[in-house]
């Protein structure tokens, strides 16, 4: 079998939660809890659950734009956790971000030319014109008028901005984008052509995407697979196609039955889940669903399930298939 690109392993993240006046035990909040995941050249795996559910640390870990509690990280066979500085600049040349609020990740003090040319001028690539040819080319590649170059974020709709941001990402020529909550904050009827210009950019420049999102829909339009998150853990990973005509973890056929019908006389029974995601700094014994999930048993509330293959293809964290 191929090796692949990014394989994360036991990834674990703990932040500090501050500690009691009158308990000398450390309090910690655990965003990501050992997880472990492969993503192999030119496939976009997609990474689903509700807010708060560590989707968006396990981005930033990877990139090691936070620093991880245990695990590993390696991509191309290398460790990123073991590199020191000078090492992680050169590996992010391949390995970029699309940030979720277009808004906020562009510096509104910088024109249009200087925020594409930055990455280049930070990797030593190119002379100064071949920098601004470039940056002026990966405008008309995402679908911007190169004159654009000497605007401001502000004269941009948000749509245009986030075309920017993702024309930044790719100033470098990486091979891995991980794109974070990508089209959350457009209007919809931007979303679709945002999505259709990564599944283009990802056809002409070979890329591998790791595409975080809390909207099934949007997933089920982009991802190869989909790995389905909950309080930290992946409890269902499977092809597109498999999860969502079979989900096997009741957390994925409530996501599911939340997502609207493309057919308007389709009848579809909601599921509604009893509360919110428990406190990640005192997690439930057992299956961390159990105190939301319609179809728990007793098992569920003492044994913690394993993310393991029930058929071809696709895995399950739950007791229901042991």
């Amino acid at each position: 079998m191929t090796e692949p690109l990014l394989k994360v392993e036991n990834l674990k993240k703990a932040f500090p939660a501050g500690n009691s006046l009158f308990s000398k035990s450390k309090r910690e909040i655990v965003a990501v809890n050992k997880l472990s995941l492969d993503v192999f050249k030119g496939e976009t795996l997609g990474i689903v659950g509700e807010s708060g559910c560590g989707k968006s640390t396990l981005g930033r870990l990877i990139l090691r734009l936070l620093e991880a509690t245990e695990g590993t990280v390696m991509y191309s066979g290398q460790n990123v956790f073991s590199l020191n500085k000078n090492g992680i600049r050169k590996i992010r040349q391949h390995m970029q971000m699309v940030f979720q609020d277009p808004y906020a990740s562009l510096n509104p003090r910088h024109s249009v030319a200087k925020i594409l040319e930055e990455p280049l001028i930070v990797h030593g690539i190119g002379t100064k014109l071949e920098r601004r040819e470039q940056a002026a080319e990966m405008l008309k590649t995402v679908g911007l008028n190169p004159d654009y170059a000497r605007r401001y974020p502000h004269q941009f709709s948000g749509g245009q901005r986030q075309r920017i941001g993702i024309a930044r990402a790719l100033m470098t020529r990486p091979e891995l984008i991980i794109a974070d909550e990508p089209v959350s904050a457009l209007d919809v009827s931007i979303q679709s052509q945002v999505l259709n210009l990564l599944k283009d950019l990802q056809e002409e420049f070979r890329l591998t995407y790791l595409f975080i999102s809390h909207d099934l829909g949007v997933v089920r339009h982009i991802s190869d697979r989909v790995a389905v998150m909950y309080l930290g853990e992946i409890v269902e990973l499977a092809e597109s196609e498999s999860l969502y005509s079979s989900p096997l973890h009741p957390y994925t056929e409530a996501l599911l039955s939340a997502v609207p019908a493309s057919n308007p006389e389709e009848k579809r029974e909601r599921i509604l889940l009893k509360g919110e995601l428990p406190n990640p700094e005192s997690p439930p014994e057992g299956c961390a669903f159990h105190t939301r999930c319609p179809k728990a048993m007793e098992q569920c509330r003492r044994v913690k399930p394993v993310l393991t293959m029930q058929k071809e293809g696709h895995y399950a964290a739950c007791h229901l298939y042991a």
